[in-house]
């Protein structure tokens, strides 16, 4: 995504549901990478009939896109995990601006961190982590050692797409995969009991 002339915000724009067309604004960070509208759309089309009800987490947050789309898509809850104060700033500032406390919760922490303590099992997980850092790898073996998602929970995993795709536990199934342009993104299912919330 272009950055934002001098003095203005980034946005970036919920796609779809009770805030259609609403704006999330996010400052310049280097450890934002915004996915493109069109994937987002698409991802949330593969998730629409898993969304009403759902308890998400949306591990690196960043502009909080998913997490947000995701509850106004229907999703019951959501965690967003971001470790930046100032991303985290304006998660706070878009939370306030959508009225959505009830619904979105914010933690200020590193994600592998929040996961070595997290005691809540999930029905969906957003995995989009910076770039290039292993992340990836190591939230997918936290989150299996942990049983942070539910049996047939669903996962969204982004990476590079000339990176390889990180080693999967033997209980997530890829059910969708896509790519467009530098982004490789896939929808993966749990296929065993996890332990209960």
């Amino acid at each position: 995504m272009p950055k934002a002339s001098a003095g203005r915000q980034n946005q970036v724009r919920i796609i779809a549901g009770e805030w259609r067309g609403r704006k999330l604004e996010f400052p310049d960070s280097q450890c934002l990478r915004p996915t493109p509208d069109r994937v987002r759309e698409t991802v949330f089309n593969w998730l629409q009939p898993y969304l009403p009800r759902a308890h998400c987490l949306d591990l690196f947050a960043g502009t909080g896109a998913f997490g947000f789309e995701a509850v106004s898509r229907g999703a019951a809850a959501v965690n967003l995990v971001e470790r930046d104060r100032a991303v985290y700033s304006a998660l706070q500032q878009n939370l306030r601006k959508l009225d959505a406390a009830d619904r979105v919760r914010l933690i200020n922490s590193d994600a592998l961190d929040y996961l070595q303590t997290c005691d809540q099992v999930f029905d969906i997980i957003f995995l989009d982590p910076p770039y290039g850092k292993g992340l990836l790898a190591d939230a997918i073996s936290v989150i299996d050692q942990r049983q942070c998602l539910k049996a047939g929970g669903l996962v969204y995993m982004e990476h590079e797409s000339h990176a390889e795709m990180a080693e999967l536990p033997p209980n997530w199934e890829p059910l969708k995969h896509k790519q467009a342009g530098q982004v490789s993104y896939y929808l993966l299912r749990s296929t065993v009991p996890a332990k209960q919330a």
